[in-house]
């Protein structure tokens, strides 16, 4: 497929997304976000806005928080046709315009022209936590604005503030699901390794800009730049990234530096990059990753958004992270399609798969309205996680027990042992995990199907074990272990010997 071949297809998804979103301007929701995963097109949505809102008369202010992004999304609504002043510090120019790209750093100095008429902001899931952007929404209030972005579940986006008279975005608007784009071919699925994770039990946590709890970076940073794990990083990129375009995010720019230094030392050409990389510099070294003369580009977050090279299809993660925007932004940038790309390959070195999923999962699409949480309240059931092959260190997905990649299936641990004088005994000296539970119910819904059993008794056979029914599991069939087909003839025997005794109870008696 094309870089761009996925763009006209997804037209019916950004369409029916902008659609939604004039009705809802048209039903009085003046602040309101899109979703639409990385890499599924959102500046064409913008677009498609902007020229629907030009075409009526009005002006249009769209916002980014970097140099950087202004320059892109200023070239792409440019070659779209549409007209283009920038709002940008020294590169100020054309504030007459019909669509003025702006920094949000300027347009907190100087506001905006008094006739903008719509605002939309990119990288929208960064509002709550600014208060450059916040200041703008209320200053402007009485403007429709729309958010762009693959993570709205940023905390505060849906807070109350009464300078809105309302929250700060009323309402998600989706254009498709990260699931839907691969299973269609917009997106690639991806491959998860976890070779190493750093200790990081003396890292405390902090707020970051998103809301969420992370880790602190300068101590984080103290935790993972040692030589030791640097050095693994090259190794493993060596042995699983197929020598693909890769992309690195580091802890910090000493961090950064190391890992680029390491490749280099390994005669793998690799470069560094960060905020304090002069402009034709920057130019100069994205210019050499995408015509493949870099192998590697490592760096902290300038790339985590908005940084666009579909042939990138490896990202080292040596940044850990609890931050769930984070990692889908980060993970991101590799998912877009590319000829020959069948999958992305995400080296992690941070334990973040671990901790948050895969980045193409379902994602908590709803505003959070930056209320503290009662312990307890409203929580729901946490879904399972991957796990890490301990043969090839594939993180394999949640509920998958043979290694995709290398195809060891770990014998599970067995709450059945085989005595003399009777079939079975149930360990009890330890609470059954989840999993376990998990995987029992599972097998039994298969022996249900081979043994045409009545609709019942897999949750009687899953109580004999446990004590109680399954609740809250998946009915999700497996193939069942030997040791699960034993516990359930065990039954059976059981069943029978006891049927026998209570009809010779009862042929004994007067």
């Amino acid at each position: 497929m094309r870089p761009d071949a996925g763009l006209a297809t997804l037209r019916p998804y950004q369409s029916s997304a902008v659609e939604q979103a004039r009705e809802n301007g048209r039903a009085g929701v003046l602040r309101q976000i899109i979703y639409s995963p990385t890499g599924s097109g959102k500046t064409e949505i913008a677009i498609a806005l902007i020229h629907s809102a030009n075409s009526k008369g009005r002006r249009v202010a769209f916002v980014a928080n970097r140099i950087g992004l202004v320059e892109q999304a200023a070239r792409r609504l440019r070659e779209s046709g549409l007209s283009v002043g920038v709002l940008q510090g020294d590169n100020t120019h054309r504030l007459d315009a019909p669509v003025l790209v702006c920094s949000i750093h300027t347009v907190a100095r100087r506001g905006l022209p008094v006739d903008i008429d719509v605002i939309v902001i990119d990288e929208a899931h960064g509002v709550a936590g600014s208060s450059h952007y916040r200041d703008l929404l209320f200053r402007y209030n009485a403007l429709p604005v729309i958010g762009l972005s693959a993570t709205p579940f940023a905390k505060g986006l849906g807070k109350h503030y009464d300078k809105l008279g309302g929250a700060l975005f009323e309402r998600i608007v989706q254009a498709a699901s990260i699931r839907e784009l691969i299973d269609m071919g917009f997106l690639v699925d991806c491959d998860i390794y976890a070779p190493t994770e750093p200790d990081l039990s003396g890292v405390a946590m902090v707020r970051n800009a998103f809301g969420e709890q992370d880790y602190n970076e300068r101590q984080l940073a103290a935790a993972v730049d040692k030589p030791s794990l640097v050095g693994d990083i090259v190794a493993h990129w060596r042995r699983l990234a197929r020598d693909l375009p890769t992309v690195c995010f580091a802890t910090s720019i000493a961090h950064s530096k190391h890992i680029a230094s390491e490749f280099n030392a390994a005669g793998i050409s690799a470069e560094h990059i960060d905020c304090y990389t002069d402009e034709e510099e920057r130019r100069g070294i994205l210019a050499r990753v995408t015509s493949g003369q870099t192998r590697v580009i490592s760096n902290v977050g300038i790339l985590a958004e908005g940084w666009d090279m579909p042939a990138c299809g490896v990202m080292i993660l040596a940044r850990p992270t609890r931050s769930l925007t984070r990692w889908i932004q980060m993970a991101g940038r590799v998912l877009r399609p590319y000829p020959r790309k069948g999958r992305a390959i995400i080296l992690d070195h941070s334990g973040s798969a671990a901790r948050l999923g895969y980045p193409t999962d379902d994602l908590p699409l709803e505003l959070d309205d930056g209320a503290a949480k009662k312990p307890g309240a409203g929580k729901e059931k946490e879904e399972p996680k991957p796990k890490k092959c301990p043969s090839c260190s594939y993180m394999k997905p949640a509920r998958v027990h043979t290694c995709p990649a290398c195809g060891l299936a770990p014998e599970r641990p067995s709450e059945v042992e085989v005595e003399p004088g009777e079939l079975v005994r149930l360990k009890r000296d330890r609470k059954p995990t989840r999993e376990e539970k998990q995987a029992f119910y599972s097998q039994l819904l298969e022996l249900s199907v081979d043994e045409k059993w009545s609709p019942h008794r897999a949750a009687c056979v899953y109580r004999d074990k446990f004590g109680v029914y399954p609740k809250g599991l998946e009915k999700v069939p497996e193939p069942a272990t030997q040791e699960v087909r034993n516990f359930v003839t065990s039954r059976q025997i059981a069943y029978i010997n006891a049927k026998r005794k209570e009809a010779g109870n009862a042929a004994a008696r007067p």
